[in-house]
């Protein structure tokens, strides 16, 4: 695929990009962040991509997996605390950066959970998920719309237990 066609597709795609960063995010300048670096990666490895495949999907995994590593590198890079600090440095720094720090916790146990679904469950779950239609999971695997809904349930019903945690304090959130 030429530059421009490249830089077309990618543009075609940015409503869903920045969609896609900020419920991963929650942070509007962070979500403009992966944004950035997952355009630098899709450009840096354009040739990797596979004419034929879905550019859309493509662009998802690497900002996906963008969000995950830096999710990893930031706990890594974490410092400790020093337990002399006294209870309002730490609800100073607890305001600061806790409602990002916890989302990316959220988000990293969701991507670990998806992670462990079945082949078979994961696979329809990820391509709805990406946007795809049910009639268009089918045609792609082949398979009966009817077991593409089955599949799309049981990934849910997977991924609410494991997270049910995060499920029992939002019960009207669906999956």
């Amino acid at each position: 695929m030429d530059t421009l066609k490249f830089a077309n597709n990618i543009n075609s795609h940015m409503r869903m990009l920045r969609s896609n960063a900020l419920k991963f995010t929650k942070n509007i300048d962070d979500a403009d962040d992966l944004v950035q670096e997952t355009l630098i990666k899709a450009f840096r490895f354009s040739e990797k991509f596979e004419k034929g495949t879905n550019f859309k999907g493509w662009l998802f995994m690497i900002m996906r997996n963008t969000f995950i590593n830096s999710y990893h590198k930031i706990t890594r890079s974490r410092a400790v605390i020093d337990h002399d600090h006294d209870l309002s440095d730490q609800s100073m720094l607890y305001g600061a950066v806790g409602n990002s720090c916890t989302s990316k916790m959220v988000m990293d146990d969701i991507h670990k959970a998806i992670d462990q679904l079945p082949e078979v469950y994961r696979y329809p779950f990820l391509r709805y998920f990406e946007g795809y239609k049910y009639s268009e999971i089918a045609g792609e695997l082949n398979i009966p719309l009817g077991t593409v809904k089955t599949h799309i349930h049981m990934a849910r019903e997977i991924l609410k237990k494991h997270l049910k945690t995060y499920h029992a304090s939002n019960p009207n959130e669906s999956f």
